[in-house]
């Protein structure tokens, strides 16, 4: 029975319709000429509207997962950031720290699981609330 990560050796296309290798393989795709997406961000690079050239494939826990490799002499340069993108992500972060209950801006992003700031939540220790008086036992 051949091992896991050989179930994941299809060249060809022929299993998952891309080229595929198993993750790690020593005789998987050249890595000066395919790349993951993370692998191209980390040169500066983007794919560009490319096709799929092959893909890397593993097991974990609850199924397969598959990585794509993009040609790196087809990649485009990543764009520069804009002006107007920098503001959409201050305000973005600003957004965070608003708390919809009481509208004020906390040095804190709120909890997405209460939704409100530590003031404003009735389940939060009471020693967490400033300017709340401590009181002794």
């Amino acid at each position: 029975m051949p091992t896991m990560s050989m179930f994941f050796w299809d060249p060809e296309g022929k299993r998952f319709g891309l080229p595929t290798w198993p993750f790690g393989h020593p005789d998987g795709p050249d890595q000066e000429v395919l790349a993951t997406f993370r692998q191209l961000k980390a040169r500066g690079l983007r794919p560009g509207g490319q096709q799929a050239a092959g893909q890397i494939g593993w097991w974990i826990r609850g199924g397969y997962r598959f990585a794509v490799l993009y040609w790196v002499d087809q990649a485009k340069p990543k764009r520069p950031m804009t002006p107007a993108m920098w503001e959409s992500i201050r305000k973005a972060l600003a957004a965070r720290r608003m708390c919809p209950e009481c509208r004020q801006a906390k040095d804190y992003d709120i909890s997405r699981k209460t939704g409100v700031c530590n003031d404003c939540d009735p389940d939060a220790p009471r020693e967490s609330r400033p300017g709340d008086p401590v009181f002794a036992a």
